[in-house]
């Protein structure tokens, strides 16, 4: 097979793979919009509670984390999935945090730093800048470390011996 066929072969692998994680994160997108301005708009408006719109992101996003992880789990990274899934929930849970705490972060700038403080601004902010920089970050470390396809939990297998090579105390010098 050519290099540019490899290639190719590579590409189209990565697009569609980067196709679903798309697409698990359109569904944890709509969880989390959902509650968020649920929540933000009822028990957790800034009229009733100061914080409301930082607790609201916090509930809608760990719900949508929890939509994600099912959906990347069994059909974005199916095939690199390993079969520890408490570990590796634990990893994609963690590596998630960081992605929500981006998200916490613009929507705290922007609301409480630079004072827009509507819905739509408190929207754009989380649910647009905070929600893109963070799935750049989660793809990122799903791909490479939680569902990294050459990573093992077990223990590594012994080497096989080559019969013909082995040395003076190995299985040669063994007749």
């Amino acid at each position: 097979m050519s290099t540019n066929a490899v290639t190719r072969s590579r590409l189209v692998a990565f697009a569609g793979q980067l196709g679903k994680f798309g697409a698990v994160g359109l569904v944890g997108f709509v969880v989390d919009v959902t509650v968020f301005n649920l929540l933000r708009s009822t028990v957790f408006d800034p009229e009733i509670v100061h914080a409301g719109p930082i607790y609201a992101k916090i509930v809608s996003t760990v719900l949508a984390i929890l939509a994600n992880w099912i959906g990347n789990r069994y059909w974005t990274f199916g095939t690199s999935r390993r079969p520890r899934a408490l570990r590796e929930g634990l990893e994609f849970f963690a590596v998630s945090l960081v992605g929500m705490g981006i998200g916490l972060f613009c929507l705290w700038l922007s609301h409480y730093v630079l004072g827009y403080t509507s819905i739509i601004a408190d929207n754009v902010s989380s649910n647009v800048i905070g929600l893109g920089l963070g799935a750049v970050f989660r793809f990122t470390l799903y791909r490479y470390w939680v569902f990294a396809p050459g990573r093992v939990d077990a223990a590594p297998a012994a080497p096989a011996v080559d019969r013909l090579t082995a040395g003076p105390r190995g299985l040669v010098g063994e007749r």
